[in-house]
């Protein structure tokens, strides 16, 4: 397959003490009763050195069906964030289901001229997916406000939270590139490839998003995963549900485009590893894989299942799966005397 060159990445200014991070619903609501995390989440924002502020549509209690507000609403309030310079990072307070529902609102020309960090996973995904699409713009797979740095985080060991910290203040703050990611004995290594090490851009979020996000009109071309390390995770789903979506993958060419695969600590997926002869979750993944001999490094600690690392989307990494290891080889920032980088 002849690979073709790839647009360099929209990356985001870095940010600096003081900057302004907004906390928005870019999805679903804010439930009264996880009020006390988002507060806990705006403490760990301020711990960093950041401003925070809570946007208007993050208020207890509001909601229109499963959202936050109406898709008309949201975009309304994410474009004002995006166009707004004294805003430099926008993080989304919780996933949901409803970002397919303004996709074609959003400013893209707005991101193009000020590119910042939009952090996020689960439904935010979407975002991170169509905009990287659009834009080029690196996308912030990490932990949402509520559910994560005002949850996940408090209840994870001190030193493991302090260590996310850390990695979260100097990804968005730094412009040397992260290196090595911080690993526990609890990944796996599915399949070692043919030489084990492979490098490339980091493309995913949730399997079902990814899936979704390819059948609009707003889909990654395939040329941008050639090369691609697929990363991906799911929760609350059917063990033949994954199974599914990765053959989408599969018959949609991306999987013979990827030189490598991680995989998310999954959860609550039912219909894996039980006593009726059910797959685990690598035999399901390999079954789908077939005779593809890229690596494939498992129960990578992102996702629904617990504190994320961060997963930029669009920047270089390394896998190593025998080694267990995976690096960020480029910064997810630029300099803020830098050129942001050309449209694609």
């Amino acid at each position: 397959m002849t690979r073709t060159a790839l647009p360099s990445p929209l990356r985001p200014r870095a940010l600096a003490a003081g900057d302004l991070v907004v906390i928005a619903s870019l999805s679903g609501p804010l439930h009264s009763r996880y009020v006390p995390d988002l507060e806990r989440s705006v403490t760990v924002l301020e711990r960093m050195g950041f401003r925070v502020r809570r946007a208007p549509l993050l208020a207890a209690g509001r909601r229109h069906w499963w959202h936050a507000a109406t898709p008309e609403e949201i975009a309304e309030e994410f474009n004002a964030l995006l166009r707004d310079p004294e805003v430099r990072a926008v993080i989304a307070h919780d996933g949901g289901a409803a970002v397919l529902g303004y996709l074609d609102l959003i400013d893209v020309d707005a991101i193009a001229a000020d590119p910042k960090p939009i952090l996020g996973y689960s439904d935010i995904s979407l975002l991170h997916l169509v905009l990287h699409a659009r834009t080029g713009l690196v996308g912030f797979h990490a932990d949402l406000a509520t559910p994560g740095l005002g949850g996940a985080w408090q209840a994870a060991p001190e030193a493991r939270r302090a260590e996310l910290e850390r990695l979260y203040a100097r990804l968005l703050t730094s412009t040397e590139p992260i290196g090595t990611l911080p690993a526990t004995p609890a990944r796996e290594c599915w399949r070692a490839g043919r030489s084990g090490r492979v490098e490339g851009r980091l493309i995913g979020g949730l399997l079902n998003r990814i899936a979704l996000a390819q059948a609009t009109r707003y889909a990654l071309p395939l040329e941008r995963f050639d090369g691609a390390v697929l990363f991906w995770e799911e929760m609350g789903s059917q063990a033949a549900h994954v199974w599914s979506y990765l053959q989408v993958l599969r018959h949609s060419g991306i999987l013979d485009r990827i030189s490598g695969m991680v995989v998310g600590v999954p959860r609550e997926i039912h219909g894996l590893g039980g006593p009726d002869a059910s797959p685990t979750l690598p035999e399901l993944v390999l079954d789908v894989l077939g005779d593809r001999d890229i690596p494939v490094l498992g129960n990578v600690e992102f996702g629904h299942a617990g504190p994320n690392l961060p997963m930029p989307v669009g920047i270089r990494v390394a896998l190593d799966a025998r080694q267990r290891s995976l690096s960020l080889l480029e910064p997810a920032v630029r300099s803020a005397q830098g050129e942001a980088a050309p449209r694609p």
